[in-house]
């Protein structure tokens, strides 16, 4: 059993900070994970109510009516000037007395900071004004926290039994009960929620290491070396990939004179999505990953958050749809 007393947690917290000094790789989630286990140590029941049932669900609904304001962009834009309350209300149309009990309770919960009576942007809160982490607030508040929040109904009425499908969950049971979908033809049928997903797919990992860094696993080693155009001219597939979330971050990474092809592959809903193709260093392909691979022989094949998505079942149809196209090597 790991050691909770709060002086050792705070020697961790010592070490681990010294280490993140130092630009340790996985200082930073030891920090924060060691953070998360101080407070658990420190924190009464009362306090985990209050936080978890009262301060958490009302700061998401403050950053989900914020994205409608622009909050964060204003702030940004206001610099180490900040604003007052009233300048804010002007820019934002929203009353001032209002605006001034929603805010306190982001300064409370650290997103914001106030001094000498005006209202200044955090670099929390700085990144949240980018375009995809706004969108990424209206994706998880409008579509995934109805599914959190139909939790205790869903599995009440089904007796607590593990019988979730693809089209029987709490998320279709939040979203669409009457006609039940799947998770992805519903964003298609339910706009702009399928651009908001994929906004989200771009943010949930920004900031994070990603399997292709430097120092995390050994492209060049491993992918690069011993490619032979002769097997295949394809050196990597993205199946499921999105608007080539992770490719452009990939290609930024190790430039574009890495040999052989990379090609992106989704939905043609998704596919057709990207305006600007041309000027992508990879080639978009409509592709259904329940059909068989078109590609054979690939160097490889990228499947970046895709089998946590379905069942065992629906992951074993992924898989023996790709075995046909897979070469030793």
């Amino acid at each position: 059993m790991a050691n909770t007393s709060v002086t050792s947690l705070i020697e961790d917290i010592v070490r681990a900070g010294k280490a993140h000094d130092n630009n340790a790789p996985g200082s930073r989630e030891t920090l924060v994970d060691l953070g998360h286990s101080l407070v658990a140590a420190l924190e009464i029941p009362s306090e985990f109510v209050q936080r978890s049932m009262w301060a958490e669900p009302a700061l998401s609904g403050i950053n989900r009516m914020g994205v409608e304001w622009k909050l964060f962009q204003h702030l940004r834009n206001a610099g180490k000037t900040g604003l007052t309350i009233d300048e804010l209300a002007l820019k934002t149309g929203v009353e001032a007395s209002l605006l001034a009990r929603l805010m306190r309770h982001l300064v409370a919960m650290k997103l914001l900071y106030f001094a000498d009576g005006r209202l200044h942007a955090t670099p929390l809160s700085n990144g949240l004004a980018e375009d995809n982490f706004q969108k990424t607030i209206e994706f998880c508040y409008d579509c995934t926290r109805p599914s959190f929040n139909s939790f205790p109904e869903y599995y009440k009425l089904r007796d607590y039994k593990d019988t979730v499908t693809p089209i029987d969950g709490p998320y279709q049971f939040a979203h669409c009960r009457e006609k039940p979908l799947h998770f992805f033809p519903w964003l298609e049928a339910n706009p702009p929620n399928l651009s908001r997903f994929a906004a989200f797919m771009s943010a949930y990992r920004a900031g994070h290491t990603n399997w292709w860094d430097r120092g995390f696993y050994p492209v060049q080693e491993r992918l690069v070396d011993g490619f032979d155009p002769k097997v295949s001219d394809v050196l990597l597939i993205d199946m499921g990939g999105g608007r080539g979330h992770d490719l452009d971050l990939f290609v930024a990474a190790h430039g574009t004179d890495i040999p052989g092809k990379i090609i992106l592959q989704d939905q043609e809903s998704v596919i057709s999505s990207i305006s600007d193709q041309s000027e992508k260093h990879y080639e978009a392909q409509s592709h259904d990953f329940f059909t068989t691979q078109p590609i054979k022989a690939a160097r490889a094949y990228s499947l970046h958050s895709i089998l946590h998505d379905w069942d065992d079942k629906d992951s074993l149809r992924i898989l023996e749809n790709l075995l046909p196209a897979l070469e030793p090597g």
